[in-house]
Parts: C-alpha cells; structure tokens; sequence
C-alpha cells in the first residue's frame, strides 16, 4: 500500500465534491504531519512551529465548522502504532463532521477559510483526509 501525504487535494479528488455521495453528514478523518518549523509562503519571519501554525488554523475553522452546520468530533496526538507499518506516523488525528459534501466545499472555498490556509500551509508537511459515512446516519 502505497501512502503520499498531500498538503491539497488533487484535481480528481476535488471534483468528487461534485458528486452528493450517499447524501447526509460526512466525517473526515485527517491524519496530520507538521513541518518543525513553520514556513510561509509569503516568506514572513516566524518562530512558530509547525503545529503551532497550524493551530492558529484550527481555531479558525474550529468556528467555520460551526458557521457551516459541522463540528470537531476528535482531536488527538498520535502515540505509536501498534498494528501495521509505516515510514513516519503523524503527529495528530482529527476528525470533523460536516453536514455535506457540499457543506464542506462551500465552507473550503469560503474568504475565511482562504485567509486562514497561510497558517495551513505554514505548519503542514503533509496529510491524509479520509472521507468517512455512517450508514445508520440518513
């Protein structure tokens, strides 16, 4: 199994936001991993940490999430692994619920949301989102 954490999603996966999926909340599961030192695009002197900016985001959409119907469902450091391998573990597991597909991409393509993604960039080396449905969920 082939694993490429990502900071943007690419054109195939952004256009399966068109696609309404089975309808009903979705929930994202994100696996994080920070840079050690934040970097941003813009060039800005900084002594944030990766996780640090990329706090400064998460607060931001913590209220977003709100403002569009979702919420913050989890947020947790990784520990270890204890099954399987991999090359690096994340540093973070975050899960947030959104009452849609569309919900979310309105939310991503918000002012907001794009005033906050220098902090994004800033702190993320990579990761995963894995877009999850519960099927007992209409």
């Amino acid at each position: 199994m082939k694993v490429e954490n990502a900071v943007y999603p690419n054109e195939a996966q952004m256009q399966g936001f068109a696609d309404p999926g089975k309808g009903g909340p979705i929930y994202m599961v994100n696996l994080l991993k920070f840079k050690g030192k934040a970097v941003y695009p813009d060039g800005r002197a900084t002594d944030l940490s990766g996780e640090e900016a990329y706090s400064l985001y998460a607060e931001g959409v913590a209220d977003l999430l709100k403002e569009h119907g979702g919420s913050l469902v989890f947020s947790a450091d990784v520990d270890r692994l204890t099954i399987g391998e991999v090359e690096e573990l994340w540093d973070k597991v975050a899960i947030a619920m959104y009452p849609s597909r569309k919900a979310m991409m309105e939310m991503m393509m918000s002012p907001t949301m794009q005033e906050l993604g220098i902090h994004r960039a800033a702190g993320l080396e990579g990761q995963l989102n894995i877009e999850t449905v519960n099927p007992k969920e209409p």
